[in-house]
């Protein structure tokens, strides 16, 4: 489908900014410290964001730029920001996220990075510093994500001697959940592979209370496994912007890999069954084919209420896609489709004409359809509007449990049709039969004109 940019100035922003993305991928990992190089308030800006949608506590520190240090280079900051980091909260990993502020000024940060790193040997001791450019210029929370997972897998992934065959790579999108990536590890292990998913926010951001204070993250994607990479048998990648990173496995390890663009909806579902089944060499397993078969009912169960159904959308590129799918595979029509960026190849594949865009750009064109899709900040479009607002993406913040949600696979798929059709249902108006067509509801008003019937005698 054609792409067309609507405008050139966002009057009410759909899409997050980069860094933030880049932010949420090291929050996958164990024992890591997401550091933004930029202003105190772009971090603040990003933390607040997390903290509403996860409803957690929020590893997440800054450089603190200031106007002079913004002028003569933040060399100093930076180096200051890594080492306190180091000696205070102790972590495995600190991700550095750039910023629009820093990046202006065309720094070379990887050779800042390199010289703290020799000077501050001692004190940095076996810390890994992992730097992802991340620009708030350009791109978003799929792009920052993307960047951050490629600059861990270029820095740390180390060439394989041997492959394990019971071993498999999962490279997960941004916009899977922590119900998602349970329910992907799962099915993996039931083909009897030993999943490493990067970046795994199921074991970081998951809702866990744990039983002392840690200052970084606790769970992830340990570091260990990230250097093993290559080790393993094969990798798959989820999302468009999963790509890159697959190619930097591949090129530092030669790992194959294969990109599956969605794991929402029956037939991209069996597409990464069959893909396991495939590499395993082992037959589907009896619970997962009766996981199918439920969805095939919900699917029956649903259709009534998708079916002729208009809906507008308005998300990330590989989120905007996988809802069109969804809604598609359904028999729901996607009238507006918005992205949040331009740059993505999977675009071209939405089943809708997609507008570049923003949530402005979302309300002006989905007078009349029957459900609005995005994320939390579209509830005020979809209050004026009248038409109702199925959450999806990031951030959610006025709803809870949204970071357990699952669309992913046959039970993801199962509770998406479930939740979109009480939706539907909850909006729908029901008017009563008018009370010509139903005399009987209102008996006094009721006259019948034929003649009674004589008594019958006995």
């Amino acid at each position: 489908m054609p792409v067309n940019e609507a405008r050139f100035l966002s009057t009410n922003p759909l899409k997050s900014s980069q860094p933030l993305g880049a932010a949420y991928a090291f929050l996958g990992i164990e024992g890591a410290m997401p550091l933004l190089h930029g202003s105190q308030g772009c971090t603040a800006f990003a933390l607040v964001l997390f903290v509403r949608h996860f409803k957690e506590t929020i590893p997440l520190q800054t450089t603190a730029m200031n106007e002079i240090s913004t002028v003569l280079g933040g060399a100093d900051h930076l180096e200051e920001a890594i080492v306190n980091i180091r000696t205070r909260a102790n972590p495995q990993l600190i991700g550095v996220c750039t910023t629009a502020l820093v990046e202006t000024r065309g720094e070379d940060f990887a050779a800042e990075i390199a010289a703290i790193r020799s000077r501050r040997a001692d004190a940095l001791g076996d810390c890994h510093i992992v730097l992802a450019g991340t620009p708030d210029f350009k791109g978003s929370i799929e792009e920052g994500w993307s960047a951050a997972v490629t600059a861990m897998i270029e820095t740390l992934t180390q060439p394989a001697v041997r492959r394990d065959p019971e071993r498999l790579v999962i490279l997960a999108p941004s916009h899977f959940t922590v119900g998602d990536i349970e329910t992907v590890r799962q099915t993996v292990e039931a083909f009897g592979f030993s999943p490493v998913i990067l970046p795994d926010i199921s074991g970081s951001l998951d809702g866990t209370v744990p039983d002392r204070w840690i200052s970084s993250t606790y769970g992830g994607t340990p570091v260990g496994d990230i250097e093993t990479l290559g080790a393993a048998s094969h990798c798959i990648a989820i999302g468009e912007h999963m790509r890159g990173p697959a190619e930097a496995l591949r090129g530092k390890t030669g790992l194959a890999y294969t990109l599956l663009p969605t794991l929402t909806g029956l037939a991209a579902a069996d597409r990464f069954v069959t893909l396991l089944a495939r590499l395993s060499g082992r037959p589907v397993p009896a619970p997962i084919r009766r996981r199918r078969s439920q969805l095939q009912d919900a699917m029956l169960d649903g259709h009534f209420q998708f079916g002729g159904r208009k809906v507008a959308i308005a998300a990330e590129p590989d989120l905007l896609y996988q809802m069109a799918s969804f809604f598609t595979e359904m028999g729901a029509e996607i009238t507006v489709a918005i992205a949040a960026t331009p740059d993505s190849p999977i675009l071209a594949a939405v089943p809708a004409e997609v507008t570049v865009g923003d949530l402005g750009d979302l309300e002006d064109r989905a007078a009349g359809v029957d459900l609005l899709v995005s994320h939390a900040h579209g509830r005020q479009a979809s209050d004026r509007l009248g038409i109702p607002l199925f959450r999806v993406g990031f951030p959610i913040f006025d709803r809870l449990g949204a970071q357990h949600r699952r669309t992913a696979l046959y039970e993801g798929t199962r509770e998406l049709i479930f939740e979109v059709a009480n939706t539907l249902l909850a909006a729908d108006r029901h008017h009563p039969t008018p009370q010509s067509l139903n005399p009987l509801r209102n008996k006094e008003t009721f006259h019948d004109s034929r003649p009674s019937p004589e008594p019958r005698r006995y």
